[in-house]
């Protein structure tokens, strides 16, 4: 009697745990429908129209229109947020920043310009607007923005293919202003219609490749100044240079500007050595670029070196940005060319820009908003087409001065900025006798941080295929043009998320000792397997018509073999699917396991599938793949082994 009350109790425990189990696979199965297509597609539109909807306070809730208006401000216009809080201590800050950075930033505008193929002064006007426009509506406090080395060197390779710079230097200039249009109307785009990830593409490893690769391109280029070359290539691909360099270096080089070039550029080295050991003089590296343009133009003043073969700068226009509206060349027939340039300008720019701030931002401990950097940095470039700025973006060297040197907010742009205005207003005449050298030396000091050896280890040690990434773009850039290695790079990016697409990883999972947790066999060597259950989870986020059948033949294949690893005892009754990792399916998806189901069920096996997402367990339902499959839908791996396991008892 006693044995019959135990055996009674047992089952009527076994009886309200599969009644649990039956109540928590009712949840999965009768989740109310997903959102639908058209309503996923309004709420996005929505959502990129008006992104800071919920934020602003209705009229009725409020009683007033102005705190909605001031709410918006306030998104559009970070400064209005900032600024209310500004005091005379963030200025002192701001202010000393924004000088240390000016001093930088002018010989750098200079040298930047030149390399860009333009007269030197384009440099100073585009580090007057854009950081302007920057500081009003960015949101990082650290950026300095102006023209950087790269953003140059893609300029300067890429639209010389379509008219001459020293045939026609007006319309080249016209062109790179047009260029610098379209690039600001593709970043504002990226923000506005929240298509950043369109500039993810462009991923971490390739643009260590590229950066590393247009450095040292930069860095050969320099040879020309450095050297006193008067005709050199514009070709940009490493054998190109150097043959350019070792024809000029037999024929039409002047040692006078190498010297005096070599000299400055080991003075500016140094005195960057001796601010990395000593912080407090963190500044002195950020004036030398300043101090050996001083210096060298007086050098060649007092002597008259200009007369013995030192190229120097000569006249730099006077005055503020001329409005540039009239110059900008949209009925030009090479205008989707342009276009074409201006957009990848646009996603390297973006990115160095965006990549910096968010560096920045994490060492200090606050966050920028990735989308409105995006719309900053577009609006500054449209409106620097407007006012003969070529495209400006966000320094990593002049950032890291305006870390260093204790900024608090944007205000140091506008510091900057403001130097520089009085520069072009009153000193322009004194760099008449710059010579091109110094610009060279100090272009040149600015490539060394650029090369990350560590971070292309790190990026091998980590994952190979990235790391091919960095080596197609470096390659590329190295040994054929810029273009050629950003779509190396991006051809590399694609197919290996192609690859990881179409043959996604299946693994085994075991349940862990004393936890009711499933893991991976192969990652957890003690997580055990059951004998008659074979637990699968396919790592991949969609089910699809480019994987589909993979997966099903790989699942089939773990179930053979498990079948030929019990020396040829049919063990195995169920196969179960974790769903957890697949966020959606397609039909194929669906066909795909109906299949596997038939083929499971024609081996003696029967199929189970766990915690599926709300997407993929209504069209599941909607296709009738529960029914086929016997309604054997589950919350939790361990309800569907408990349950498959209990079938298995209560049918013998």
């Amino acid at each position: 009697m006693a044995s019959l009350a135990i055996e009674t109790v047992h089952q009527e425990n076994h009886d309200l745990e599969r009644n649990g189990h039956a109540e928590k696979a009712q949840w999965v199965l009768n989740a109310p429908e997903p959102p639908s297509l058209w309503q996923e597609l309004t709420g996005s539109v929505r959502e990129t129209v008006l992104p800071h909807a919920r934020r602003f306070p209705t009229v009725k809730d409020k009683g007033s229109l102005s705190k909605t208006v001031i709410s918006f401000l306030h998104a559009i216009f970070p400064i209005f947020c900032w600024c209310r809080n500004y005091k005379a201590t963030n200025f002192k800050n701001d202010l000393l920043a924004g000088l240390t950075l000016a001093s930088l930033c002018i010989p750098q505008s200079i040298g930047y310009a030149t390399l860009a193929k333009l007269d030197p002064q384009y440099g100073l006007y585009t580090s007057v607007i854009p950081p302007l426009i920057y500081a009003v509506m960015g949101t990082s406090r650290d950026l300095a923005i102006g023209p950087v080395a790269v953003v140059s060197l893609l300029l300067s390779s890429m639209i010389p293919k379509l008219e001459d710079p020293e045939a026609n230097p007006i319309l080249y200039r016209n062109l790179v202003l047009t260029t610098t249009f379209f690039a600001g109307i593709f970043q504002a785009a990226f923000g506005l219609f929240r298509l950043g990830f369109l500039v993810d593409f462009l991923s971490h490893a390739a643009i260590v490749g590229f950066v590393a690769g247009a450095a040292i391109v930069i860095g050969l280029q320099q040879m020309k100044g450095l050297l006193g070359i008067t005709h050199f290539t514009n070709k940009t691909d490493v054998i190109s240079v150097m043959e350019a360099i070792w024809r000029a270096v037999h024929h039409s080089w002047n040692p006078h500007n190498f010297i005096l070039g070599c000299s400055f550029l080991a003075f500016i080295l140094i005195t960057r050595f001796v601010g990395r050991r000593n912080r407090k003089l963190f500044w002195l590296p950020a004036i030398a670029p300043l101090i050996s343009v001083v210096l060298s133009t007086l050098l060649v003043y007092l002597t008259r070196a200009d007369k013995h073969g030192v190229m120097i700068i000569k006249h730099i226009k006077k005055g503020l940005n001329p409005s540039s509206v009239h110059q900008l060349q949209f009925n030009n027939p090479h205008i989707g060319e342009v276009a074409k340039i201006g957009l990848i300008v646009a996603v390297v720019a973006l990115t160095e820009a965006i990549a910096v701030g968010r560096s920045f931002a994490s060492i200090k401990g606050y966050h920028i908003n990735g989308n409105q950097e995006m719309v900053a940095i577009g609006f500054m470039n449209i409106l620097g087409s407007f006012t003969s700025c070529y495209v400006a973006t966000g320094s990593f060297s002049r950032s890291a001065v305006n870390f260093s040197a204790g900024c608090e907010t944007a205000m140091s742009n506008i510091v900057m900025a403001i130097t520089v205005i009085i520069s072009l207003e009153l000193f322009t005449r004194l760099l008449y006798y710059t010579p091109i050298a110094i610009l060279a030396a100090i272009i040149l000091s600015a490539l060394p941080g650029l090369v990350d050896l560590h971070e292309a280890y790190n990026i091998w040690k980590i994952d190979k295929l990235d790391f091919l990434a960095c080596a197609g773009a470096f390659i590329g850039v190295l040994f054929a043009s810029v273009e050629i290695g950003l779509l190396a790079a991006v051809t590399i990016s694609f197919v290996k998320i192609i690859i990881i697409s179409i043959r996604p990883g299946a693994e085994v999972l075991g349940r862990l000792p004393e936890a009711d947790i499933f893991c991976d066999v192969d990652q957890y060597p003690m997580a055990a397997k059951n004998p008659q259950v074979l637990i699968v989870r396919v790592k991949s986020g969609l089910l699809c018509f480019a994987n589909a059948n993979f997966v099903k033949e790989k699942i089939m294949k773990l179930a053979t073999e498990e079948e030929e690893g019990s020396k040829g005892k049919r063990t195995i009754q169920f196969v179960i699917l974790d769903m957890s990792n697949l966020m959606n399916i397609d039909v194929s998806g669906i066909t795909s396991l109906v299949e596997l189901h038939k083929n499971l069920a024609s081996s003696g096996m029967e199929l189970a599938i766990t915690n599926p997402t709300w997407q993929v367990i209504h069209k599941l339902r909607v296709a009738n793949f529960v029914t086929k499959i016997g309604g054997r839908v589950f919350l939790t791996i361990g309800e569907a082994v408990d349950a498959c396991l209990g079938a298995k008892m209560a049918a013998v």
